[in-house]
């Protein structure tokens, strides 16, 4: 399933703003990461085949159970997921995680 993620296309979320991915050289990677708000806390990071996501741990245990395409985020570590795009969860359902990220970000201000 090839899916079309655009990130002005989830609805019920606020404020946001971009930025680059870097590395522990400070060199840029492919991708970006999107920040809540105004603070400096990312909710999602977009890679070219892959969307990062903040969770909490018992959803990431049950889509990692549940899903192959599913596993722990490099970005977040144990706090989020990474969902290969082209996998097994709609598009809906990728909206949601990122509306679900945003939504706990928000929080943890």
């Amino acid at each position: 399933m090839e899916t079309n993620f655009k990130v002005e296309d989830i609805s019920g979320i606020g404020e946001y703003s971009k930025r680059e991915i870097l590395n522990a050289r400070g060199q840029k990677e492919p991708g970006e990461v999107y920040v809540a708000g105004d603070s400096d806390k990312a909710f999602l990071v977009l890679r070219p085949n892959t969307i990062e996501v903040r969770t909490d741990a018992n959803l990431a245990k049950l889509l990692r159970e549940k899903y192959e395409t599913v596993m722990q985020s490099r970005y977040f570590g144990r706090g989020g997921i990474e969902v290969v795009m082209a996998g097994q969860i709609s598009l809906e359902e990728l909206y949601d995680l990122a509306r679900l990220s945003y939504n706990l970000t928000i929080d943890k201000k």
